[in-house]
């Protein structure tokens, strides 16, 4: 199968940071790694289809050199099945592999929150409660895109608010390999609403000091994340 018989690629990019506090540009490596990611979870880009990377440049727009660079991250993500000498080919992580990730995700996330509600200071605490309300407004307008993109700023408040760098770097790590099926829950209905109520159940309990609910409430949302996500891949 050839990418010349694949429709076109949307748009995507993740806000990501560069120091505490902080949001940085997003690369074009990191944007083309988001719509080859996307378009391979939509079954836009099917498994066994050969990533030429001539093929690839000219269909997003771009040089070659962004082009490998997103082939090598995709292949951490189990996404991209890469191989010496010859074009990468679109793979599809097994459940169990994706279970595995969900797992370790969970428990970093739930990690993050709890040191956050012992953590943050009342500055943090205003911003994550500025982010949460602002969430609230975009499940009530059905705002799929913008939600999506401001979840990623309400986990990486957290991460930072945790205020151990090192979980930091590897909570971000493991969530860059999760990306594209964590995204992929909101196609299903009503994920938004039910994904500001468990962001709301973390929220309450950072602010009230609470370190094992806020853990606990965040190792659900990312329990719930991977349902969702798996009942997506059904229906596709």
């Amino acid at each position: 199968m050839s990418l010349a018989s694949s429709s076109a690629p949307h748009e995507g990019a993740q806000p990501s940071r560069r120091r505490r506090g902080a949001r940085r540009a997003v690369t074009r490596t990191e944007e083309l790694r988001l719509q080859i990611a996307d378009d391979i979870v939509r079954g836009r880009l099917a498994p066994g289809t050969a990533l030429e990377e001539v093929d690839i440049a000219k269909r997003y727009g771009v040089s070659r050199t962004p082009v490998r660079e997103a082939i090598r991250d995709l292949a951490a993500s189990g996404l991209v099945e890469a191989r010496p000498h010859r074009s990468a080919l679109v793979a599809q992580p097994s459940l169990d592999r994706l279970r595995g990730m969900f797992d370790v995700m969970a428990e970093l996330e739930a990690l993050c929150a709890g040191l956050s509600a012992v953590s943050m200071t009342p500055t943090e605490r205003a911003h994550l409660q500025a982010i949460h309300a602002e969430l609230a407004d975009l499940t009530r307008r059905g705002d799929q895109g913008g939600y999506t993109v401001l979840n990623e700023r309400f986990h990486t408040t957290l991460y930072a608010g945790a205020h151990n760098d090192y979980l930091s770097e590897l909570t971000l790590a493991t969530r860059a390999r999760l990306q594209p099926f964590r995204r992929a829950q909101f196609r299903n209905l009503g994920r938004l609403a039910l994904s500001y109520l468990e962001h709301d159940r973390v929220v309450s309990a950072i602010l009230r000091g609470d370190k094992a609910e806020a853990a606990a409430a965040m190792r659900a949302h990312i329990n719930t994340v991977e349902v969702a996500y798996e009942r997506y891949a059904e229906s596709v």
